[in-house]
């Protein structure tokens, strides 16, 4: 149970994110979305923190904060994008995106309302979590990673490898007024292509 200052911040950190969560689709100014996306993960992150989720608060902060949403806004800010152009195609695709949006929540009623907390859900749980004076929540967090989903851990890196070759294979495109390398011309280099003698006289340069 939380006592009253933990109850007190979890309602100002959920309260703030939920706020800020609304003005990042509100927001008519992309970069002030990317802002407003900022305060969001921060808040987020409090909540873990008041969950004892320290390992995802940080992971939070540092990957999404200090990596992703500060490149996005850097290329938010250096794009020279037409907005007004991008709110015509909006508008033009509009119907079919509100069609998707009613279906979806359409299924998250229907889930959310059929959906009932067994009381016998934590014995289903394949490893208890343990106390934080016996297991950080880091080191349980890794455990259960690199033990039990070790198999799904090393396929998720796998496809995202995949992913990240075919993006750079799709947008790949060879010029021929740019220079590349050529490592099998490197390689197949002997001493007599590699070296050229000069035998230059005192005095003279090479041309």
């Amino acid at each position: 149970m939380l006592t009253g200052l933990e109850a007190a911040f979890f309602y100002l950190f959920a309260f703030i994110l939920v706020g800020s969560a609304f003005m990042v689709i509100a927001a008519r100014n992309p970069v002030h979305s990317v802002l407003f996306l900022i305060l969001a993960f921060f808040n987020a992150a409090g909540l873990f923190l008041l969950s004892g989720a320290e390992f995802l608060a940080l992971i939070l902060l540092v990957v999404y904060v200090g990596a992703v949403l500060v490149l996005f806004l850097f290329v938010v800010m250096m794009l020279d994008v037409d907005f007004a152009e991008m709110k015509r195609g909006v508008l033009e695709y509009a119907p079919a995106g509100a069609l998707v949006g009613i279906i979806l929540l359409g299924e998250l009623i229907v889930v959310l309302g059929g959906y009932t907390f067994s009381p016998d859900l934590a014995k289903t749980v394949a490893r208890p979590i343990p106390a934080l004076a016996e297991r950080s929540n880091t080191g349980a967090l890794g455990d259960i990673l690199y033990t039990d989903y070790l198999f799904y851990f090393e396929v998720a890196g796998l496809l995202l490898l995949v992913a990240m070759i075919g993006s750079i294979v799709l947008t790949l495109r060879h010029k021929q007024s740019v220079k590349r390398q050529s490592i099998s011309a490197q390689v197949a280099r002997n001493p007599k292509t590699a070296v050229k003698l000069h035998d230059v006289k005192t005095g003279e340069g090479v041309s």
